[in-house]
């Protein structure tokens, strides 16, 4: 079973229903649900994902919705080593290179995003969510 780490802009596609990602994104969140692969992410991702919902529903809500989406996504921690090597690494954005440095420290080579771009220096494999799924055909 594949493990994959979904960064903050996949889980806000998902969640918010972004048009036109919201097809692959709700795929690949049944997948997890239905057990066919592991979704991981950080604490920092659902502590981003909290601010920007709760800009646009309340409180009650937003947790709600994150607690759901817990039911079936694990955590990876960002505990000091993937600091440092988040500091050490040669990102140009720090909260992709902590999520870079969360997912290898977790043991994950796959990490999904709609930003590839800004994981030009990761070792890991980085896809699209409809990248990712292309590769499961």
């Amino acid at each position: 079973m594949d493990k994959v780490f979904v960064d903050t802009d996949v889980i806000l596609d998902f969640m918010m229903d972004r048009d036109p990602y919201t097809d692959m994104t709700t795929i690949l969140f049944s997948m997890a649900d239905n057990r066919k692969i592991k979704l991981y992410t950080s604490g920092l991702v659902f502590s981003n994902c909290y601010y920007i919902l709760r800009k646009i529903a309340t409180h009650g809500k937003v947790v709600e919705k994150l607690k759901s989406l817990a039911s079936f996504v694990d955590f990876v921690p960002v505990n000091k080593q993937v600091v440092l090597e988040a500091l050490h690494s040669n990102f140009k954005d720090f909260e992709d290179a902590l999520q870079n440095a969360a997912a290898v420290t977790g043991g994950i080579s796959i990490l999904v995003t709609r930003n590839i771009k800004d994981y030009k220096t990761s070792g890991l494999s980085v896809m699209t969510p409809g990248e990712y799924l292309a590769s499961l055909m």
